[in-house]
Formats: C-alpha cells, structure tokens, sequence
C-alpha cells in the first residue's frame, strides 16, 4: 500500500501559464454604454495581453451598444472560430429600476452559454456595481483593472484548456 506521499507524488496537475500565449487569439467584446467606465477595462485588457506575449495583430476589439448585446456578439465570435478566448468587457450600474437586474443577469447567462456550448472560454468582464464610484474604482483606481484582470483569465484559460487537449491525444 502506498504511504499518503507517494499517492500525493502521482497527482497530475494542470495549471495556465500565463506566457505560453504568444500566438494566442482574443477577441474583446465591448459594451459602449458606460463608455467613461468601460474604456479603461479595454485599456487594461489590450495592455495586459500585449505584455503576456500576445500579439497586436492577434487581438480584436469588437463595440456592442451595451452589457445586453454582448451574449450575441460572443456567439458570432465563437462561431467564426477567429479566437482562442473571448473577453466580454462592460459596466451595468445599479440605478432606481429593476432594468439593472435583468441586463446582469442575462448578460451573464448567454456568455456562460456561448463558453459552454462553443467549448471556447468566454471570460466575463462585465462590471456590476452599485454606484458609479464603484464601477470607477474597478476600472483602473484602487480596487485593480478588472479588464486587465479578466485578461489574464483569458490567457490562463487557454493554456489550462491546451494542455487537457494535449493529455487528451495522449491518450
């Protein structure tokens, strides 16, 4: 019987390397509405990809009107088969109706479909906050870049899926 180290010593581990991605494809999904918000998200998403290896030539930012639109866009996106992952970055900011709760949710919903149905990661970008300040402070001040951030998710998530792609023809 094997002691507990020995069992620990043959765990397969999978993890993304961060800079394995040069000639990784990405494609950004951009909500105009919030623009003032969402255009550092794009700033951050495009400047971390660009210093992870990620060539110029290899990102596309695609504009949508608002949160709402992106689920489509990402779709067509996974269907074109352009892209190794796709970056949904926008800002839905609570205000004094329900409209808020709708457009969050179902925005987040179709994107959780498109990853899943197109087996292409679809990280979610999209900023729900409470208040403008919030929604200033995750783009860029003291709460981080969440576009830089969901960036690097993108990245990660390719390299994770490229070597279960690898195990997989092993076997």
């Amino acid at each position: 019987m094997k002691n507990l180290q020995q069992q620990r010593s043959e765990i397969t581990h999978i993890d993304g390397n961060l800079f394995e991605n040069t000639a990784a494809r990405v494609g950004i999904i951009v909500g105009r509405f919030n623009g003032f918000v969402v255009e550092s998200l794009v700033d951050g998403a495009i400047d971390a990809l660009l210093r992870h290896g990620v060539q110029g030539s290899n990102i596309t930012v695609i504009r949508v009107p608002g949160a709402f639109e992106l689920p489509l866009a990402a779709q067509r996106a996974a269907e074109s088969d352009r892209f190794d992952a796709i970056v949904a970055l926008g800002a839905v900011i609570r205000g004094s109706t329900p409209h808020f709760d709708f457009v969050a949710s179902e925005s987040a919903k179709g994107l959780a479909g498109v990853a899943t149905d197109y087996n292409i990661p679809v990280i979610n970008g999209v900023l729900t906050t409470d208040s403008i300040e919030q929604a200033i402070e995750r783009a860029g001040t003291k709460a981080g870049n969440k576009g830089s951030e969901a960036a690097m998710v993108a990245l990660e998530m390719i390299a994770v899926l490229s070597q279960l792609d690898i195990e997989e023809d092993e076997e």
